[in-house]
């Protein structure tokens, strides 16, 4: 079952801006990320390193996979915008 991350049996961990809620798995583990109330996607908790749902970089700190996941979104949805600007 998943929690929502305001319910008091959810594996919650609070980095900066970002809450990662544990989903399942033992390795890796799968957390949800959220900003605020919007969740962005999944990080990977691995023996040695995190991951995130978008590329292949291995990073030492579940932060900076948190942060490159968010970039990248936020990237995209730039990138969408500036589309539908440049035919209009």
């Amino acid at each position: 079952m998943l929690l929502p991350p305001t319910d008091s049996n959810a594996e919650v961990i609070k980095i900066a801006d970002y809450t990662l809620i544990y989903c399942s798995g033992a390795c890796p583990r799968l957390y949800r990320i959220y900003k605020g109330e919007q969740m962005l996607g999944l990080v990977f908790e691995h023996l040695t390193h995190w991951s995130n749902e978008i590329d292949n970089q291995q990073y030492a700190e579940p932060l900076n996979a948190v942060v490159a996941l968010d970039d990248f979104l936020l990237a995209a949805s730039l990138d969408d915008k500036t589309d539908e600007n440049i035919a209009a």
